[in-house]
């Protein structure tokens, strides 16, 4: 439906440690707008300390949304992500004017902003049938199909992900027709205007947020986390920093100490690949997180009325 309205989107990204949370508070304070998540850990409810949610009484500040409304045993992909976000916000925006959308899973960011390509369905049985390929003959297999079948996206792609190979052959497979084909198709973001925050910090300065975040997240309590959540250490949801850890530390094959380095040190990788994701998809106003005022400024210049909140 048509807004008569100009609707505005903050977006407060940035990589793990780096200071969305309280920035993102603070401008739902001065804005009067609700927060939407873009994280794709902070969904699931049995997940908590290790993505670093809000806590409870920090919820109840301020309306949040996509925090908890995921299990586990469920899953979660972009593309789910995409058409709730999508619905969730023009719904919001029948009755508000300004949003903020904060997080650090790329992809997220990337659908509200540019929207999705769209694929077709895929049968059950050509996945199987991939994945029994790749069981068989190995990674190598489906690198060289790939490679004859659309050498253009294979040129692009990270052939060291299985999983990305199995889903390019899919739809292949499919089709008939290239994936790159439907990559090429037109996509169209949210249509709202977008304020593009990115929030960055000195190197030496993140890592020593992240190395202290990752001790702060033991001491509330993240093995005691890990180990409630250990017989589901398998499902792709838990896959992830902190938790992948923590488990070959229950399991025996890390002591403690160790276990709590390598957070840090995947801690520390993923940040960097976070902001290599950022830099490369879509233009941003670059920020350090203590300009406040700055940042404020540029969301009162860019939003039609600035004293709307008044």
């Amino acid at each position: 439906m048509r807004q008569d309205k100009e609707k505005y989107i903050i977006i407060i990204a940035g990589p793990t440690a780096v200071g969305k949370t309280a920035l993102s508070f603070a401008l739902a304070a001065k804005y009067n707008a609700e927060i939407f998540s873009a994280d794709s850990r902070q969904v699931y409810k049995e997940m908590s300390i290790g993505t670093a949610k809000p806590t409870e009484s920090e919820l109840a500040q301020v309306k949040h949304h996509f925090i908890n409304n995921r299990s586990i045993h469920d899953g979660y992909s972009v593309g789910e992500y995409h058409n709730e976000i999508t619905k969730a916000l023009a719904t919001y925006f029948d009755t508000h004017d300004i949003a903020i959308l904060t997080g650090g899973t790329g992809m997220y960011i990337h659908a509200v902003r540019a929207g999705l390509n769209s694929y077709p369905t895929v049968s059950e049985e050509i996945v199987t049938d991939l994945e029994e390929t790749l069981r068989i003959g190995g990674i190598e297999m489906l690198q060289h199909e790939l490679k004859e079948s659309d050498p253009e996206y294979y040129a692009k792609v990270d052939i060291h992900n299985p999983a990305r190979l199995v889903r390019a052959l899919s739809v292949i497979h499919e089709t008939g027709e290239t994936f790159t084909s439907f990559q090429q198709q037109e996509k169209r973001g949210l249509p709202y205007t977008m304020i593009p925050i990115l929030l960055t910090r000195g190197r030496e300065e993140l890592y020593e947020r992240i190395n202290d975040r990752v001790h702060i997240m033991m001491q509330n309590g993240l093995l005691a986390e890990a180990i409630e959540l250990y017989s589901y250490r398998d499902l792709k949801s838990l896959q992830t920093v902190g938790y992948n850890e923590l488990m070959r530390h229950i399991s025996g094959a890390l002591d403690i100490v160790a276990a709590v380095e390598l957070i840090q040190r995947h801690s520390r990788r993923y940040a960097k690949r976070q902001m290599t994701w950022f830099r490369k998809y879509g233009e941003w106003h670059n920020f350090h997180p203590d300009d406040k005022k700055a940042i404020e400024s540029l969301v009162d210049q860019s939003i039609a009325k600035p004293n709307a909140q008044d």
